[in-house]
């Protein structure tokens, strides 16, 4: 099979959460096999189990150490993949599951939020080469200077397979999800929200960076910096989906595609002299507290004061607060927000931003900041206004 196309599929944890989903799952994969294709699955965790091991890490210590809370996260994954590696033994097909460190993902020291350095696939090329499927555990690496388990974040598993994807010079990378493909807003938030069949790297970047569920934001830049094929459909789709492109032709500048948002986001303030200040000693005291790089989304100085805007997972922000409770210097500053953002084939247009603010406006909402960028408007709204914001913004997508 050593000239065989290699395909590498995804499957979310809603795909695996229960043993008949994950029997269901390996017969697609056998399916595949049986065509002719090498075969990689990369799996999640079964349904919420990386929840509920969160939930015991903090029942038994209200700060877990981050090296340590790595070691529970990845075993989520690891059942996963030995379960699945099971279920195709058991239909006839033959299987091996590897943890990220055995499939060779190299990550940087950062736990919590690791960032992938290099993709060493020995032992998944040996195994492709011999006709088995070959599963591996999404999320995870090893640091080769210490030989440390990490982890890539919430939705690393989608980096994880489009970084294996790119290693084996794969035929295609398919992200299979319990949704459509990507669709103009959340489906759960707008029920009538469209699937997109089609979007370009730079808008599905945008959309994924202001918090869209469907990728994990790196594995997007990482798609397209390896020019990897990528797909996202749902499980048990045959026709539908939607193809990531470098870019889609026939699209009128400025088309607004979809309305995501973020429903989190904490802001920090910080005694310094200047913004540069104001930066080192956030470094320090994420350093210090073993935290990683949030998403940076707006920063300021001013009166002595460094005001910073961050995203990332709750339990990563819960932890962040805990920390301020200790600090001199550093605080949180005011309550959480929301943000709501529109992103944009081709370009952002000039009136776009003036468009939004009027139908929040007309919703009786009423946005403190907005972020411009090339491909997207984003607006801080408060938490509590999140979902009616998303809901009348998307009316923006339909005039489009």
């Amino acid at each position: 099979m050593r000239n065989h196309p290699v395909i590498v599929q995804k499957y979310g944890g809603v795909c695996l959460e229960t043993p008949a989903k994950i029997r269901a799952v390996a017969r697609s994969l056998a399916d595949l096999h049986g065509r002719g294709h090498r075969v990689v699955a990369i799996v999640s965790a079964m349904g919420t189990t990386t929840d509920q091991l969160i939930q015991m890490a903090y029942q038994v210590s209200p700060t877990p150490n981050r090296r340590e809370l790595d070691m529970l996260l990845t075993t989520g994954e690891r059942i996963s993949m030995s379960l699945m590696s099971m279920a195709l033994s058991d239909l006839g097909v033959p299987a091996i599951s590897f943890t990220g460190s055995q499939a060779g993902v190299m990550t940087d020291d950062s736990h919590s939020s690791a960032r992938i350095l290099d993709v060493r696939p020995i032992r998944v090329r040996e195994e492709l080469d011999r006709g088995r499927v070959v599963v591996l555990a999404g999320f995870q690496g090893v640091n080769p200077a210490t030989r440390e388990i990490t982890t890539l974040g919430r939705g690393g598993s989608d980096t994880t397979a489009v970084a294996m994807a790119a290693a084996l010079k794969a035929e295609r990378c398919e992200i299979i999800k319990e949704v459509d493909g990507i669709c103009s807003a959340d489906p759960r938030v707008v029920p009538d929200a469209k699937p997109l069949r089609r979007v370009d790297f730079a808008s599905l970047s945008e959309m994924c960076f202001w918090g869209a569920k469907i990728l994990h934001f790196r594995s997007v830049e990482l798609a397209q910096s390896q020019d990897v094929p990528l797909v996202i459909k749902r499980w048990g789709g045959v026709e539908h989906g939607t193809r990531v492109m470098k870019e889609v032709t026939g699209m009128e500048n400025g088309k607004v595609l979809a309305v995501n948002s973020m429903a989190r986001i904490e802001h920090v303030e910080i005694d310094s002299k200047d913004l540069n200040h104001g930066f080192e000693k956030f470094a320090q005291h994420l350093k210090k507290n073993s935290l990683s790089w949030p998403q940076l989304l707006a920063s300021s100085f001013t009166a002595g004061k460094t005001s910073m805007t961050v995203a990332c997972d709750s339990e990563w922000l819960d932890a962040l607060l805990r920390t301020l409770e200790r600090s001199k210097d550093l605080r949180k500053h005011g309550e959480a927000s929301s943000s709501v953002s529109l992103s944009c084939f081709g370009g952002v247009s000039s009136e776009l931003p003036f468009r939004a603010l009027q139908v929040l406006e007309h919703h009786g909402i009423v946005p403190d900041k907005y972020v411009l960028s090339p491909h997207s408007v984003s607006l801080f709204v408060p938490v509590e206004s999140r979902e009616a914001a998303v809901k009348a913004l998307h009316s923006l997508v339909q005039q489009a």
